[in-house]
């Protein structure tokens, strides 16, 4: 049986983690492609990669590369690429930078691999598979976003930091924008079944929902340049494994929205069914008021960042 294979656009901190989780799992082969003169990072990181390999006891193969015939039939792409925000550039600034930079990439996905699922995680995220959807003519369910996996993950580690318990007890899912407009569901959180709400008063609840929404801007504070990486890596991964294993798996995932949630024509943070051709189905919850409202100003949010696309 023929491996299956994921192509990697960006070679940075989060493009290369991403590309060593996917490797030590041995869900797939690998290349890892950007651009790149001399000295070459990129090919460093894969041969690094590779000679962990023997060492995992796993057969993934990783080859990098600035050409992007070698992500030819490719089953998903993660596209990582893209600037982060610098001191005197604002909001808009990194939108459109990081609009060609991902359009331009998606030119280059589509033309090799024309029937891949595309996992987007450059920010703004919301926006930007927004315009990795429309450059790429692929219909909705086969260009998602990262956003919910990771979120979910700060919102679940802080919850079993403050209870003392096993993280792996603790499930949680957060909808919504990735950013401050986020909405973690709390009815939906719990501890082996018990509610949260049955377990930590409604002020604790309060501060970790608030550390959430933060939770991207902490670990800039606390790394003083850069941006989290080991995270969001491991979460575009998880994505990408239910969609090769035809998992079928209820995972939250920036995903089109057409009706469903009371918003059409957004892309934004939702629960979805991924299976081999991507979004199979988004969930429809049927949202409280409070929570419907709180929904509808994160996605108002997000349609104003798409507005602002070139």
């Amino acid at each position: 049986m023929k491996k299956k294979k994921i192509s990697i656009v960006g070679s940075g901190f989060t493009g290369s983690t991403a590309a060593f989780i996917a490797a030590s799992k041995g869900i797939a082969n690998i290349v890892l492609v950007d651009t790149y003169g001399s000295p070459n990072p990129t090919t460093g990181k894969a041969l690094d990669i590779a000679q962990a390999m023997p060492i995992l006891h796993q057969n993934s193969h990783i080859q990098a590369s600035n050409d992007y015939a070698d992500t030819k039939d490719s089953d998903v792409v993660l596209i990582t690429s893209g600037i982060a925000r610098k001191p005197g550039m604002s909001r808009e600034d990194l939108m459109q930078t990081n609009q060609e930079i991902v359009e331009n990439a998606t030119k280059e996905i589509v033309k090799y691999s024309p029937d891949c699922v595309i996992i987007v995680l450059t920010n703004p995220v919301d926006a930007m598979t927004y315009a990795v959807y429309k450059a790429s003519g692929f219909k909705p369910n086969r260009v998602i976003g990262q956003s919910g996996v990771l979120d979910t993950a700060r919102f679940r580690t802080f919850i079993a930091q403050s209870l003392n318990v096993a993280v792996t007890d603790v499930t949680g899912f957060v909808l919504g924008g990735h950013g401050d407009t986020m909405v973690p569901l709390i009815r939906y959180s719990s501890v082996s079944g018990v509610p949260l709400s049955d377990l930590m008063d409604k002020e604790t609840i309060d501060s970790i929902v608030d550390r959430t929404r933060n939770g991207g801007a902490e670990i800039v504070n606390l790394l003083g340049a850069g941006s989290a990486y080991y995270a969001p890596a491991a979460a575009m991964i998880e994505m990408a494994e239910a969609i090769l294993n035809d998992s079928h798996r209820l995972l939250p995932a920036i995903a089109y929205l057409n009706g469903e949630f009371n918003h059409e024509d957004l892309y934004i943070g939702v629960p979805v069914i991924l299976n081999k051709d991507g979004v199979e189905k988004v969930v429809d919850l049927q949202l409280s008021d409070e929570e419907q409202q709180a929904f509808d100003v994160s996605a108002a949010s997000v349609k104003s960042a798409i507005q602002s696309l070139k």
